[in-house]
């Protein structure tokens, strides 16, 4: 059986959160991606602590493909660092778990 993993990453807009969606939508990187429009992100940058509005996408996929899907990402991304968190789904409803399984290569 597939471990089921959560994929959080950051962007800049909306418009390059859609194009990553699908980008790991198509070929079944991820069954899933929810796009989350406005955060507010904090952190450190070249030794500054910054702030700006991004965007949220959390990815729904499985193990197997973390290491393509974030090649995808990175490659697409404008961020010289994205955020690319994978993050073990433990359990959920089964039918939603197997619906994930069949919709991710």
């Amino acid at each position: 059986m597939s471990k089921f993993i959560l994929i959080l990453v950051t962007a800049p807009d909306i418009n390059l959160a859609r194009s990553l969606a699908k980008a790991a939508l198509k070929p079944k990187l991820a069954a899933c991606a929810n796009i989350i429009p406005s955060i507010e992100s904090h952190y450190w940058w070249n030794e500054k602590l910054e702030n700006e509005r991004e965007v949220l996408i959390l990815f729904k996929t499985i193990e197997e493909n973390i290491p393509e899907l974030e090649q995808t990402i990175c490659n697409l991304h404008t961020y010289d660092t994205p955020e690319f968190i994978a993050i073990p789904i433990t359990s959920g409803n089964q039918k939603y778990l197997n619906w994930l399984s069949e919709n991710t290569n």
